[in-house]
Formats: C-alpha cells, structure tokens, sequence
C-alpha cells in the first residue's frame, strides 16, 4: 500500500494595506531571525503584517512591530508577540535600501510572509513611496473596472 504524502498548507500572509498605500518601486525577499515558537505560530497562520515597517540601524535591516501570536503549546520560553525581528539581506541589498530612503518620501515596507519550499520563514519587503490621496482614488477605480470587465467577460457567452 502506497503512503500518501501530506502537503503542508502554504503559508502566504500579506500586507493588503500596503499596496493600497504605498507605491511599491523595488522588491526584496528577506530571511528573518526567529526562535523555534515564532516559526511553530507562523506555520500555524497566526502572525500579521498590520502597521509594520522595516529601518535600518547600524548597518542591519530590522521590522517593527510584526506581530506572531504566542504559540499555543510554548511553555515559559514562549516569545513576545510584537518585537523587533532582524531580516537577513546581503550588505549590498541593505546599502542600496539605505541610499534609497535618505530620499524625501521613500520608506522600506513588509509586503508578504511565507514559508519557501525549504521550509524556511522569508518576507517579502518592498522599496516604497507613499500615494497621494487621488492615486488612492484612481487604484480603486482601476480595480473596479476590471472587476466589471472580468464580470461582463464571465457571463458573455460565444
């Protein structure tokens, strides 16, 4: 009798916000610096991306306030819910982001966390300048334009 292999959920929590407020300009994919509880919670689907954002402090790339529930069955070790956790970038990549947001506007913003297909915790962050008010209006407007077009498209028949 064959064993079926169990595929794991995947895991794909993103930033909705962030694309609606944020004009995103270049993206990065980042390990993250965890302990064992962090990544049990975030295979688990609990963490959130609500009000986070990345800077960069001698030399490190950092996100603030990511927020990874407390793992159900940790014990006294559990970790802290709302920490500073340390992303892993190469030198170059963290030079480049510290160049890009000296400049007026421009800020380093968490897109998406995932597990990769190693099993390892990676975010997604973006190089990001903020929308004006108007923009904001003509990306809603665009999305319900195609909306109605995917609509329309959906129940013509040929």
């Amino acid at each position: 009798m064959a064993k079926k292999e169990i595929k794991p959920a995947r895991i794909n929590i993103k930033n909705r916000r962030a694309e609606f407020d944020y004009l995103v300009i270049d993206r990065y994919t980042a390990g993250i610096v965890l302990t064992g509880t962090e990544v049990k919670s975030i295979r688990a689907g609990k963490a959130g991306l609500v009000d986070t954002y990345c800077y960069i402090h001698n030399g490190e790339i950092w996100v603030k306030n990511m927020y990874i529930a407390e793992y159900s069955f940790g014990s006294y070790n559990n970790h802290a819910t709302r920490s500073d956790r340390k992303l892993l970038l190469n030198r170059k990549e963290i030079g480049a982001l510290q160049d890009a947001t000296r400049s007026p506007g421009f800020t380093i913003v968490p897109l998406r966390l995932f597990i990769d297909e190693n099993g390892r915790a990676k975010l997604s962050i973006g190089l990001c300048r903020g929308k004006k008010e108007y923009d904001k209006r003509a990306t809603l407007r665009d999305k319900a334009d195609r909306r109605e077009v995917d609509r329309v498209m959906k129940n013509k028949s040929y």
